[in-house]
């Protein structure tokens, strides 16, 4: 169990008050659809902000904005046509065995730095970004039909950052995003989104050595928040309704240069490798 960090300060009961009041707020998920899709070299900022136009709505001041990994791969060229890819022969015969399609576990398998697991049809992996996922989040869906392959942004904290200063500048405010892709989870059935770049706010939010409302110190608390906000926003970004990105409001972030590291854990520490 982790040590507190600081020394616990007792509280007054209004700066109690406080703490507590700032999440109590409502949160709203507005979606954002995009009608087209989205080609390599494309302005997600003007695609976005030509969207929200469109529906008489704009960016707020404390607004975040989530964006699924897909469109900023699309944007970004990182496509890839199945028909170059020639799979290893182990590849082939590990795909036979279970119905695959040999290039896309190739690319998993290029896209990878090391295979955590490979048992009953699903290959885990560690990507080159520290990500554990299957098949290195190499996926075919909401594509073209399974022609080409799209991979995870070469740098995704790098996207989140231009992608934040390009609508500082287009919308005059300090848009904190999210990029995320959906994962499994150790122990859980069903996939979840989980950031995978992060740009303007922290990615955690640390409450250990503050004291909960009974009074009791918290040496445990630090809590995901980015990956929480990208659940979240999974429940309007869903993969079969054209909507890519939504706008978190009402959330009390961090402001913070952030970053995806820090949410993943150490090797030395994960019980589950």
């Amino acid at each position: 169990m982790s040590k507190p960090r600081h020394p616990a300060k007792k509280r007054t009961g209004e700066e109690r008050r406080q703490g507590l009041n700032q999440f109590h707020r409502e949160l709203s998920l507005i979606p954002i659809p995009l009608a087209h899709e989205i080609s390599p070299g494309d302005s997600i900022a003007n695609k976005l902000l030509q969207s929200l136009e469109q529906r008489n709505l704009t960016f707020e001041s404390g607004d975040i904005l989530v964006v699924k990994h897909k469109i900023v791969s699309k944007a970004e060229g990182r496509i890839v046509d199945l028909a170059m890819i020639k799979p290893t022969a182990d590849s082939i015969a590990w795909a036979k065995q279970y119905k695959l399609d040999p290039r896309v576990i190739e690319l998993a398998l290029r896209e990878s730095r090391a295979v955590i697991r490979r048992q009953n049809g699903v290959l885990i992996t560690e990507t080159h970004h520290g990500f554990i996922c299957a098949n290195s989040g190499v996926d075919v869906s909401n594509v073209d039909g399974g022609r080409h392959a799209l991979l995870l942004p070469v740098d995704p904290d790098r996207s989140a950052r231009q992608l934040h200063l390009e609508l500082k500048k287009r919308a005059g405010l300090a848009i904190p995003v999210l990029i995320t892709d959906t994962f499994g989870r150790p122990w859980r059935e069903g996939l979840v989104d989980f950031c995978i770049g992060i740009a303007g706010m922290k990615p955690l939010r640390d409450d250990r050595g503050r004291r909960d409302p009974h009074g009791y110190t918290l040496h445990a608390s630090l809590e995901a928040v980015a990956d929480e906000l990208a659940a979240a926003a999974g429940l309007v970004c869903g993969k079969l309704n054209r909507t890519p990105a939504c706008i978190i409001r009402g959330f009390p972030y961090g402001s913070g240069q952030g970053r995806t590291r820090d949410l993943l854990r150490p090797p030395v520490n994960d019980l589950f490798r």
